[in-house]
């Protein structure tokens, strides 16, 4: 993984507090006066050879501070200490909120396509897994492929909006995506969000202020260009403040997803800016209609369609074998979805997942006596 700068803020080492410049100044005003020393006198120790000690010199009153030159080196640390506190952007902050923001000092890493060939592996694991969602997986690909062509720094994937009917597995298509990746995955329900407050955070000022879960999920991995997931974005709520300010999840999402609003993108709650240009964005929805243009303009909806029963069997069967089930198990399941009674319904990915797992809980559960 290569490292980008990620936070628009200076870290000064924390060792160099008042006490440590002062110390500093001390030792410098020492050796100017040293050097004005009658030949005849003894010179003072030299102070690698005992650091931080005042020398004989001093002791003995050939070297001596006055009240004038204490004052002059306080007032100069004062002027450095301000004048840090004006250049590391985060004066605004509470000490814990910067003790959190310390981890980023040193940038953010960014996963990374080591080669085409690799690309196309990652493509073809995703497409084997979930065939019905070709159309997505070939923008990643086509995504992953220029990412190692043009050389940059990490993989960057434009803004997806998977827009088709329900039970079809858009945001599993999503946290598998992540897993091939090998970065951290993040999903959202936008239903049940506060309107942005649950991804981009709440400013300070509006009553339970807080990170959002895109800083707080970089915060936690360090990695800049993780899968966030906004599930079902067509059904978020909008938020009102006291004075009656609405605002709404699409109207927040708008600067991240545009490239050059994003690199110096402005936190809410921390009032600092971050370069979140690399975020994999995937969106879901089952009615794109519903969504206002600006958010479509940036994020050209990927119709997809509803699965088979024999790509749902298909899957099925994958996913039992990876749980280690029983062969009796899985074909139960299959059975069960091939059902006539459940024809006049659609296949739903969702129906057999909750299978699955109760399948997996049985056989690994405890024997009953």
């Amino acid at each position: 993984m290569s490292t980008i700068p990620f936070i628009e803020a200076r870290f000064f080492d924390p060792k160099e507090d008042r006490i440590e410049l002062e110390t500093r100044f001390m030792r410098h005003l020492r050796k100017l006066r040293c050097r004005r020393i009658p030949p005849d006198l003894p010179a003072p120790p030299d102070e690698i050879d005992a650091p931080g000690e005042i020398p004989d010199t001093d002791l003995m009153g050939i070297i001596r501070f006055s009240d004038d030159d204490e004052a002059r080196i306080k007032r100069r640390v004062n002027r450095i200490i301000e004048r840090r506190k004006a250049a590391s952007g985060l004066e605004h902050l509470k000490r814990d909120d910067r003790e959190r923001l310390e981890v980023l000092k040193d940038g953010a890493r960014l996963v990374q396509i080591s080669s085409e060939h690799r690309a196309d592996e990652i493509a073809a694991g995703l497409h084997g897994d979930m065939s019905w969602m070709a159309p997505a997986t070939e923008v990643v690909w086509r995504a992953m492929r220029r990412s190692v062509r043009e050389g940059w720094p990490g993989l960057r994937v434009p803004p997806l909006l998977l827009d088709g009917p329900p039970g079809i597995g858009k945001s599993h298509w999503a946290r598998r995506l992540g897993q091939l990746l090998s970065t951290t995955t993040s999903v959202i329900e936008a239903t049940g969000e506060n309107a942005s407050f649950g991804i981009v955070g709440s400013q300070r000022g509006w009553g339970g202020s807080h990170p959002g879960r895109l800083i707080e999920t970089i915060l936690q991995s360090r990695i800049a260009n993780p899968v966030m997931v906004v599930d079902e974005v067509e059904k978020a709520g909008r938020a009102t403040s006291t004075n009656g300010h609405a605002f709404g999840l699409a109207e927040a999402l708008l600067p991240l997803l545009e490239p050059l609003t994003a690199r110096r993108w402005s936190c809410p709650y921390y009032q600092v800016k971050f370069d979140m240009s690399w975020v994999i964005w995937v969106l879901t929805s089952n009615d794109y209609r519903l969504l206002p243009e600006p958010l479509l303009s940036r994020c050209p909806p990927i119709r997809l369609r509803h699965l088979t029963l024999a790509e749902l069997q298909a899957f099925v069967r994958r996913e039992g074998a990876k749980r280690n089930l029983s062969e009796t198990s899985i074909e139960a399941i299959c059975e069960i979805l091939s059902h006539p009674s459940l024809r006049q319904h659609r296949p739903s990915l969702r129906v057999a997942a909750r299978m699955l797992q109760r399948a997996a809980d049985l056989e690994q559960g405890p024997t009953l006596h």
